[in-house]
């Protein structure tokens, strides 16, 4: 009896657990404490997490990630081969409206500086050691961006993929908590006062129906790498425009969208393996993540103030940090910014021009990069 009871726990996860999985379930379940207690993302950090508990119970013994045969092998093979990521920017496209870039034009400006965040980013990481490979993924975190992060790392293929996720999708659920001091910094109480117009133009049909068609050609010849995100994305948007295919947007930003989501946050999550999460290589992807993010921030306002010096109609300075690609809690965040200052300025639907801008912004960043480095 005592040999079968000891063949048993020979076979089971107890006899290969290390510290590290142990450590990886207490993350594990910080992350679904706050997606559920707090409201933290939980659409993300749900399927993240479990996937991260999926990932330290002892390989060896389940056999979910088996080549060829290993269930969670199968499901990560969309994560691998960069086929999530582009399914999700179809759902973004069918549930964003472009009326607001459309009706105020130099808001991609805003959404363009705010990506400097990545570029300084991808320099200090590489500064500090990072391959250009690592270098250019890691840096990605700035754009908050979660789909295009997951997308550059898993295209070319860095080991800190699962913390780079966990990273990007973290600071989209603390955009409330890190952005509001960065902005107040930047700016003076007249300036987060400035009022806009409360009117943006109305935009025609046949703009919203040629702009997604024309970005793509325009785009994608300029930054050949970025198809795959801005295609999917303009798909997805042509599909809300053109009046016809109601279906098919309401199954690429619900059916298609969730679904993928669930299976690639589970995969990413199940490639959390303790060893390499725990290392001081990956504490530093997560202080350079919450450093792009910040710079991107930054720059968003910034620049929102250089645009001011050279413009008579001016912009409040804080739609500039809503050029992250967080849609649309930056732009929520820049709004209620303002309100405390003046609870009658109402700036959010100026906000989301630059906040539309930054996910081009991100996915255009993202193309760059596979072209030069790739």
């Amino acid at each position: 009896m005592a040999e079968l009871i000891s063949g048993y726990f020979a076979q089971s996860g107890f006899a290969t657990l290390s510290w590290e999985n142990v450590v990886m379930f207490a993350i594990a379940s910080l992350l679904l404490y706050l997606a559920v207690a707090k409201d933290a993302e939980p659409l993300l950090l749900i399927p993240i997490a479990f996937g991260m508990i999926i990932a330290n119970i002892p390989p060896q013994v389940t056999g979910v990630f088996e080549p060829g045969t290993g269930f969670m092998w199968i499901l990560q093979q969309g994560l691998v081969l960069g086929i999530y990521p582009p399914l999700i920017f179809l759902g973004i496209g069918a549930v964003t409206d472009f009326s607001f870039v459309l009706a105020n034009p130099k808001t991609l400006f805003l959404g363009a500086a705010a990506q400097i965040g990545i570029f300084v980013t991808f320099i200090a990481a590489n500064l500090l050691g990072f391959s250009l490979l690592d270098a250019a993924a890691i840096s990605i975190i700035g754009g908050a961006d979660g789909p295009t992060s997951i997308y550059v790392a898993s295209i070319l293929k860095s080991q800190y993929l699962p913390v780079i996720a966990i990273a990007s999708y973290s600071y989209i659920a603390l955009v409330p908590i890190i952005q509001p001091p960065v902005m107040k910094l930047l700016t003076t109480k007249k300036e987060r006062r400035i009022v806009m117009g409360k009117q943006l133009r109305k935009v025609s049909k046949l703009e919203r129906i040629v702009f997604p068609v024309v970005s793509t050609i325009a785009i994608s010849i300029i930054v050949p790498q970025s198809l795959p995100l801005i295609g999917m994305l303009m798909l997805g948007n042509l599909l809300r425009e053109n009046g016809r295919t109601k279906r098919l947007v309401e199954a690429s930003g619900k059916y298609i969208s969730d679904t993928v989501i669930i299976l690639l946050c589970v995969s990413v999550g199940a490639k959390a393996d303790g060893k390499i999460f725990l290392s001081v290589e990956s504490i530093m992807v997560m202080v350079l993540g919450c450093a792009a993010f910040i710079v991107a921030t930054a720059s968003g306002v910034l620049f929102a103030k250089l645009m001011n010096l050279f413009s008579t109609n001016k912009v409040n300075p804080l739609i500039g940090a809503a050029g992250v690609s967080a849609v649309p809690t930056a732009a929520r965040v820049a709004q209620k910014v303002a309100s405390e200052e003046d609870g009658t300025n109402f700036i959010l639907m100026h906000a989301m021009g630059p906040n539309i801008a930054g996910v081009i912004g991100s996915a255009v960043a993202a193309g760059v990069f596979l072209s030069i480095i790739k």
